[in-house]
């Protein structure tokens, strides 16, 4: 059965940094995407980062420039770096990988 364990959420001020980590546990595929997800309060879960087996990515505008999503095949982990962080970022960030989910790690950022 496959798990993914997100950590690194917390609270930070406006301003600061946080670095998001997931990894699996169990068999997994490598030709699969893993991506970042956030959903806020009473808002839609939204998409954040995206990488893909070769390693090309894609982030939402909101976060570009600002978050960068990279991936370690040999841990089977996938990290989000994210600076300059607004209030806005607050929320929780899932990480996924082809059908899976983790569970969800807070991010809150003051303002």
């Amino acid at each position: 059965q496959v798990q993914l364990v997100e950590s690194g959420g917390g609270l930070v001020q406006a301003g600061g940094s946080l670095r998001l980590s997931c990894a699996a546990s169990g068999i997994i595929s490598s030709l699969n995407a893993w991506a970042w997800y956030r959903q806020a309060p009473g808002q839609q879960r939204k998409m954040v980062a995206i990488i893909y087996s070769g390693g090309s990515t894609n982030d939402a505008d909101s976060v570009k420039g600002r978050f960068t999503i990279s991936r370690d095949n040999a841990k089977v982990a996938v990290y989000m770096q994210m600076n300059s962080l607004k209030p806005e970022d607050t929320a929780v960030y899932y990480c996924t990988h082809g059908v899976f989910w983790g569970q969800g790690t807070q991010v809150t950022v003051s303002s």
